[in-house]
């Protein structure tokens, strides 16, 4: 069996790689800036809840990326789907907050159980999402 790699497939790895390292460091930082509580902060001192719930929205992030990655037919149409994952995951961030009032709050006091819900329904939601992504 003869693997064959062209100059245009390294190029197409590389654009889609940076393409997606851009788009996770934007998410994290508008996610950052939304989330009142201080992520790297807490998790530089242990706190499991900042540790689990920005996991799940990293993950919950991540899987619509790849998703995208494999569906989309140019850069730019990637774009637009990591942009909906950025909303889907803001949105999730959001909606938790309002159900259970203030989660930033209970997620930097340490509450684990808060940290949970809000990573599981990060996951969650990016599963869907992730699956949702057509071409």
């Amino acid at each position: 069996m003869q693997i064959m790699i062209s100059v245009e497939m390294v190029v197409n790895f590389f654009e889609y790689f940076g393409a997606a390292l851009a788009a996770e460091g934007l998410f994290l930082m508008l996610y950052m800036a939304v989330t009142t509580h201080h992520e790297l902060a807490l998790i530089k001192e242990g706190n499991v809840a900042a540790g689990i719930s920005t996991g799940g929205a990293i993950l919950g992030f991540t899987l619509p990326i790849a998703a995208a990655i494999t569906r989309s037919v140019s850069l730019a149409d990637m774009a637009v789907w990591s942009s909906v994952a950025l909303g889907v995951q803001l949105g999730v961030y959001l909606i938790i907050d309002l159900l259970l009032r203030d989660i930033s709050s209970k997620i930097a006091k340490g509450n684990v159980a808060a940290g949970v819900i809000l990573g599981a329904a990060s996951l969650a939601l990016g599963v869907v999402n992730a699956a949702s992504i057509s071409n």
